[in-house]
């Protein structure tokens, strides 16, 4: 079991590694944000996925295993969240996009209105 461990802490690494690179090269403040919260959240639920699995066949402990659940849910329901906060106050504050986008749905809905 110690292995199906090293294996998902291990992918978390190469996802956190892979995201550092992705907004490194990202062109503007939006795409490293978006990049940023995707990365953090699936290299956490690895990690914690680990963390359920070592403590539910080594240590044996239903306390721990429901607490790391529960963080799960927690970050998985409130980094997207917290991403598009951020990344919607950028917007409103004039953080500029990359002169190469297509889309600026936001903004066509701020010109009307909504």
């Amino acid at each position: 079991m110690m292995i199906v461990i090293g294996v998902l802490i291990i992918i978390g690494i190469i996802f956190a590694v892979c995201g550092v690179i992705g907004m490194l090269r990202m062109p503007d403040s939006y795409n490293r944000m978006q990049s940023s919260t995707i990365i953090s959240t699936i290299v956490v639920v690895f990690v914690i996925a680990a963390a359920i699995i070592y403590a539910a066949v080594y240590l044996k402990n239903t306390d721990m295993i429901i607490k790391l659940a529960v963080l799960l849910v927690f970050y998985i329901v409130t980094a997207p969240i917290s991403g598009h906060a951020i990344a919607k106050g950028a917007y409103r504050h004039g953080v500029k996009m990359t002169e190469k986008r297509r889309c600026d749905k936001y903004g066509e809905d701020m010109e009307n209105g909504n």
